[in-house]
């Protein structure tokens, strides 16, 4: 009996784990190691899974995608009430779908999309508090976006590239990267081809900065052509980050995954949505 190649949508809370990554042989929770065991149980072999992007400690995903090669033969309402039944309450599998053996999560994918939430009032939430970053000093969301602009296109991202990154290249291309405010919430979305270590919470964490006035808009650009991590803001907290979204080739028919009803909403209150 050959292989089959099975992709999925995964959502998931990040709070309780230590990133997506399994910390072997430490015994540390991670959505890997949690995903694998109970995927493992339903196809009553040991499986392996690969993701489209690993994430950190205490970031969330809602457009995960993985896939795994199992001789099992199951169904695909099998696979998703199967595994779904053996995980924990904060991850979820939100879609299945056999895929030609041809598809690789990580390097079939052409571009990857991230939201970052961040609470801007002078008191901390008590409610969502691991689902949102928080700034307590008012941000100004108009020059955030002014200084953002500087980002787009392909550059070197080295100066928000963090340290321990084993990419070969620092070499990026920013597609997308826009912010609004809805209520106490800004939101920024970047997508990218793909992302370096931290870059995300990096590139967040300087427009913060630009936001309360410590710098203005136009340096972000001379950060950018620093290539110098340490010219940079410092790194935002991980809790408001979550990957939303990732793309492929029509040919795969890889299916979108729902976005988050937090997302969702500020979505609808997005002015520069298509």
């Amino acid at each position: 009996m050959a292989n089959q190649t099975i992709a999925m949508g995964i959502e998931y809370q990040g709070a309780a784990y230590y990133g997506w990554q399994s910390q072997e042989p430490l015994d540390l929770p991670t959505v890997q190691s949690t995903l694998e065991r109970a995927i493992s149980r339903v196809a009553d072999e040991p499986i392996r899974v690969i993701c489209a992007g690993r994430t950190d400690r205490r970031v969330h995903g809602s457009g995960q995608v993985i896939h795994f090669q199992t001789l099992a033969v199951r169904d695909e309402r099998a696979w998703l009430f199967g595994v779904n039944s053996a995980l924990p309450r904060d991850i979820r599998v939100s879609w299945v779908a056999p895929v030609d053996e041809s598809f690789h999560a990580r390097f079939s994918a052409t571009s990857r999309t991230y939201h970052y939430l961040l609470y801007n009032h002078p008191i901390r939430p008590a409610l969502s508090h691991d689902q949102l970053a928080w700034e307590c000093r008012p941000c100004d969301v108009a020059l955030m976006q002014e200084g953002a602009k500087y980002l787009i296109g392909e550059h070197d991202f080295s100066a928000f590239r963090g340290s321990g990154c084993q990419a070969k290249s620092p070499v990026r291309c920013v597609r997308e990267l826009t912010l609004w405010q809805d209520g106490e919430i800004i939101c920024l979305k970047v997508q990218a081809n793909a992302f370096l270590l931290h870059m995300v919470r990096n590139l967040a964490g300087t427009l913060i900065h630009v936001g309360r006035g410590m710098i203005a808009p136009e340096q972000v650009k001379v950060i950018l052509n620093s290539r110098d991590r340490r010219e940079a803001g410092k790194t935002a907290p991980p809790g408001g980050l979550y990957l939303t979204a990732v793309s492929y080739p029509d040919e795969f028919s890889i299916p979108e995954s729902p976005l988050p009803p937090l997302i969702h909403a500020l979505e609808r209150a997005n002015p520069n949505r298509r």
